[in-house]
């Protein structure tokens, strides 16, 4: 996945002021569209939508530096087809105009290119557990929230704290199927959604198929497949947050396994204000390995 990431990258320079194919290059690496921006986004810290952006702008900033292209030439080169487009795409990275970098040559907010490498980690042992499940229907309370990466995410917090005391007592009196328990579910995010991007939130517990579901909830039904559990305890919320990115930064790079389009589903095994024991549910696939002559 490191020489996979990459290659991504070259690609990225190679093909600046054009449309990158995402999803021919992830199939020619025997991986997904879906797994290889969700793996990009964590370990970059940015979606890979943003870094071309940052790119682009980096390298059109020296340009109108270093030639006397017109500003329409450099715009065109790098995938706009208009000057105010570009402008507006320049200023929202670099917080000055193209004019005035042609005139004052800066200041200028420049992305490198980035290099992905596999640092010597895992001394301490993730737990994890790979099991197929059946089909399941999520049951609750969703709401639309941000997405927000670090901290407590107060819309989270607010939804939970609006529904009655008595209200989680039947829901968890409701579940009859595994994960067990109340559960937080996030669904619906982009593989690389920046941060702020909305996507529902789910408080509830899972069900089977074939149970009723009360007409006043909200319900989402979830495919058979495999799930990666990931076992997490400490200070809350960082010990879960650092498990979250470690699946990320350990876990899937070594093991041959891939995520795949689903919800992210969290167990609360215990939980006090300052401390979580949890389970992080992922949908995962199997990796298909290369060919030589791949």
């Amino acid at each position: 996945m490191i020489a996979t990431l990459n290659g991504l990258v070259d690609l990225v320079d190679a093909h600046i002021g054009t449309d990158i194919d995402v999803a021919g290059f992830a199939r020619a690496h025997a991986t997904t569209e879906y797994h290889l921006r969700r793996m990009f986004a964590a370990l970059a810290s940015m979606p890979l939508s943003e870094y071309v952006r940052r790119r682009r702008m980096t390298l059109a900033a020296t340009e109108l530096i270093a030639t006397d292209d017109t500003l329409l030439d450099v715009a065109v080169r790098h995938g706009y087809g208009s000057v105010e487009a570009f402008g507006r795409a320049f200023r929202a990275v670099h917080r000055v105009s193209p004019s005035d970098v042609r005139t004052h040559g800066g200041p200028l907010r420049t992305q490198p290119v980035l290099r992905f490498r596999l640092s010597v980690e895992g001394s301490t042992p993730m737990h994890v557990t790979i099991t197929d499940h059946p089909a399941i229907v999520l049951v609750g309370h969703a709401a639309r929230i941000p997405l927000i990466y670090r901290g407590v995410n107060p819309h989270i917090r607010d939804h939970i704290a609006s529904i009655p005391a008595d209200e989680h007592a039947r829901l968890k009196a409701l579940g009859d199927t595994d994960p067990a328990g109340i559960l937080a579910v996030t669904w619906g995010k982009e593989p690389d959604a920046p941060e702020g991007s909305p996507i529902t939130y789910l408080h509830g517990v899972a069900l089977r198929p074939v149970s009723a579901v009360p007409a006043d909830l909200d319900a989402m039904t979830v495919d058979a497949g495999t799930w990666a559990t990931f076992h997490s305890s400490g200070p809350f919320p960082d010990a879960l947050q650092e498990t979250w990115a470690a699946t990320a930064t350990e876990w899937f790079p070594s093991n041959p396994w891939r995520l795949r389009p689903g919800p992210t589903i969290l167990r609360y095994l215990e939980l006090t204000e300052t401390h979580a024991t949890s389970e992080i549910w992922m949908p995962v696939e199997r990796e298909r390995s290369m060919r030589p002559s791949d």
